[in-house]
């Protein structure tokens, strides 16, 4: 299966997002400037469904 995380974190950081803390286990805490949203991000996202639902929380668009 294909890994969508490392293609993400190159969009969100594009968007101008970026990361914030270590979360638990291998989860991240990224934070975009532009909406004030903070989200987190998975080390291993194997779904387009799950890399399209971080992208919203993030207030970005689809891209997968």
């Amino acid at each position: 299966m294909e890994n969508f995380t490392p293609l993400l974190k190159k969009l969100l950081q594009q968007a101008g997002c970026h990361f914030v803390r270590p979360g638990k286990g291998d989860h991240e805490i990224w934070s975009n400037l532009a909406t004030g949203k903070q989200f987190v991000v998975d080390g291993a996202i194997k779904s387009r469904h799950t890399a399209n639902a971080v992208l919203k929380q993030a207030g970005l668009p689809k891209a997968f």
